[in-house]
């Protein structure tokens, strides 16, 4: 099998990365990690990069030409698929253009609900009785791409913020990996 080269976009502690990076070092897993890109010089994911030897790239999405510096780079890395993992930025309508259906997002909540920034807070605050995580492809709309896979759980009447981002992350370590299979399978 040829495996795609991906690029994970990132801007904090990297666990959906690393856990992308442990899938795809697995022979049958259908991508090959080949970019990390980031607009936060302190995210921690960046060690995962250097750790297993991945290059990566800092952008400063001030600056004004950083969209030609991801796509120069995406290019040079022949990126043909992009995997949001805690990305807090929107991509460009011209690089969802450029790649459409090629770039996926996670987001911890099961949408459409809870869409954007805040969501443990809002969801708590909204005393929804389920939670979780969606795994969706990226269009134009904030965090309103077609759904590939949700996984839910039951929200304890204790649980709190942290309790919720714990349990959310720990159904996103299998929610990416099984979409990417998903995708690929139907290819």
């Amino acid at each position: 099998m040829v495996k795609k080269n991906t690029c994970v976009f990132i801007s904090g502690q990297g666990s959906n990365l690393k856990n992308l990076i442990f899938f795809s070092r697995d022979n049958i897993f259908p991508i090959k990690i080949s970019l990390v890109i980031s607009d936060n010089k302190n995210a921690y994911g960046l060690n995962y990069a250097k750790k297993f030897q991945i290059p990566y790239l800092l952008i400063n999405t001030r600056s004004k030409n950083y969209e030609n510096k991801i796509l120069s780079n995406l290019k040079k890395y022949n990126i043909s698929f992009i995997c949001l993992a805690g990305y807090m930025k929107m991509i460009s309508n011209n690089l969802i253009r450029i790649y459409q259906k090629k770039i996926i997002n996670i987001h911890p909540s099961l949408l459409p609900k809870f869409k954007g920034l805040n969501t443990f807070n809002r969801i708590l605050k909204n005393k929804e009785k389920k939670t979780g995580c969606t795994v969706h492809y990226v269009n134009d709309k904030l965090d309103g791409g077609s759904t590939i896979i949700q996984k839910s759980f039951f929200i304890d009447k204790k649980d709190n913020e942290l309790d919720l981002k714990r349990k959310t992350q720990k159904l996103e370590h299998r929610a990416f990996p099984e979409a990417i299979i998903k995708i690929f399978s139907q290819n």
